[in-house]
């Protein structure tokens, strides 16, 4: 199994999928600090950068859906940003500030968009935070640019060039430790018990997104994926609890 300080933990990683949404307002401040008094380690969370380089916590690359802000953030600069509020209630969080407030948690980053890259890369050398992050994303070569900005050191879930491979042919083409992936991408199953024997004969973790159901937990959980990431932390953390599988 993928060795790096990030996966060593000695149960199933129970990811808080940007803080617990279904329970605060998704990437906010109440949210990450909800989850972590339930116990969870692990926080996942997403980057995008404002036009001077800012780089915020925060999932979509549009104000509108969440805030009571509007426009793209990588077409805006900070000073406009800042006073957008997430449910009208709560600010945007810098990346710098979110890993700063919580030193012993483990923060699983999205890297949203090709700005984002510079910006992340100069926090976590600033942070020298690499052996509590992983970082993930939906663009092959965004990961490339940034293991090789960042080096061995860096934890990588696969691009989605790579997940197809190890789906169809069982074959890692490059770098990463862990196929973060969902049960199913449109009318295609990814994660079944051929999946997650593939992963792991190559030393990767398996993890799933977005569990929320209690008996898919299970289900996921006896086939031997080796993270969850959840929208409702508290339904995660009673299921681990009821396997003797949580750890806090």
């Amino acid at each position: 199994m993928a060795t790096h300080p990030f996966l060593d933990w000695p149960g199933p990683l129970a990811f808080a999928h940007r803080g617990g949404a279904s329970d605060h307002p998704e990437n906010t401040m109440p949210a990450f600090q909800h989850a972590v008094d339930l116990g969870f380690t692990y926080l996942e969370t997403d980057v995008h950068a404002t036009s001077d380089g800012v780089l915020l916590a925060f999932h979509d690359s549009e104000l509108d859906r969440v805030t009571d802000g509007t426009g793209v953030i990588a077409e805006l600069p900070y000073r406009e940003v800042r006073e957008a509020k997430v449910d009208g209630e709560e600010p945007i969080p810098l990346f710098e500030d979110l890993m700063e407030a919580f030193p012993d948690a483990r923060i699983n980053i999205d890297c949203k968009a090709d700005g984002a890259v510079e910006p992340l890369v100069a926090a976590l050398r600033e942070l020298d935070c690499l052996d509590r992050v992983l970082i993930g994303g939906f663009s092959d070569s965004r990961l490339r640019r940034l293991r090789g900005e960042l080096g061995e050191r860096l934890c990588t879930s696969f691009g989605p060039r790579q997940i197809a491979a190890l789906r169809a042919t069982g074959r890692v083409p490059w770098g990463g430790q862990a196929a973060q992936v969902p049960v199913k991408q449109g009318p295609l199953t990814i994660v079944n018990e051929t999946f997650v024997e593939r992963a792991h004969r190559k030393g990767l973790h398996v993890h799933v997104w977005t569990i929320d159901d209690p008996e898919e937990m299970h289900r996921l959980l006896d086939l031997g994926v080796d993270g969850l990431m959840t929208d409702r932390p508290q339904i995660l953390k009673d299921v681990l609890l009821s396997r003797d599988e949580w750890h806090a």
